[in-house]
């Protein structure tokens, strides 16, 4: 295959995925079942009515509050580098088409269409950078 520009090719990534890679997919398949979901339900549900177990109202919205905020900033978290994996991973697809197109046109004397396929190819690391 011909050069391609500095942009990650999928030969050239990690073969194992870190501890926490693995961590964090595992979390996303578990979050992203439906049974997950209604196990929040059940959590509303089961604090709805505790409501008569706390003094004041604001002690009672509190602990919903804090639960929910808490597991929230986790999972952004975890999500987050399953999303960037995966985008990561997209991209590398993405260059090998085009580094594979970009050969192919190379071979039919479409030397102006491969120049422009090669300039694609790790656009999105010059683009926001």
């Amino acid at each position: 295959m011909s050069e391609h520009a500095g942009a990650v090719m999928p030969s050239e990534a990690d073969k194992r995925p870190s501890f926490f890679d693995r961590f964090a997919t595992k979390v996303n398949t578990f979050v992203s079942r439906a049974w997950f979901f209604a196990l929040c339900l059940a959590m509303v549900v089961i604090w709805a009515p505790s409501y008569f177990l706390f003094e004041s109202e604001d002690t009672w919205q509190l602990v919903i509050n804090t639960l929910t905020t808490i597991v929230t900033f986790l999972l952004v978290a975890l999500l987050q580098n399953t999303q960037t994996r995966s985008d990561e991973a997209t991209q590398q697809k993405l260059n090998a088409i085009a580094d594979a197109l970009s050969d192919l046109m190379n071979r039919q004397d479409q030397a102006d269409d491969a120049r422009e396929l090669r300039l694609a190819v790790g656009l999105e690391k010059r683009e926001s950078s």
